[in-house]
């Protein structure tokens, strides 16, 4: 863990492609709990907010990552 913790800025990318099971969407949140106001993430995916359920396979996991990943955060939103 320590080192995602590290970098200033941790870029996940693509994130959404494949679903994931308990354990990665469980180890996901403690990832960006643990990074919650003390370093950057820039997050790419071609999913939805609304998806994120689904893909993490928790609708309450999905929810308490948003939570953290959109508080302070800039959206882009890009369509093409």
């Amino acid at each position: 863990m320590r080192v995602y913790l590290a970098p200033k800025v941790l870029i996940i990318d693509e994130f959404g492609v494949w679903p994931y099971d308990r354990s990665a969407a469980t180890a996901l949140f403690a990832l960006i709990s643990a990074r919650y106001e003390r370093g950057s993430i820039i997050l790419t995916s071609n999913k939805g907010f609304g998806e994120w359920g689904e893909v993490l396979g928790d609708p309450v996991i999905a929810t308490a990552i948003l939570d953290r990943l959109l508080h302070h955060s800039h959206v882009l939103n890009i369509r093409g």
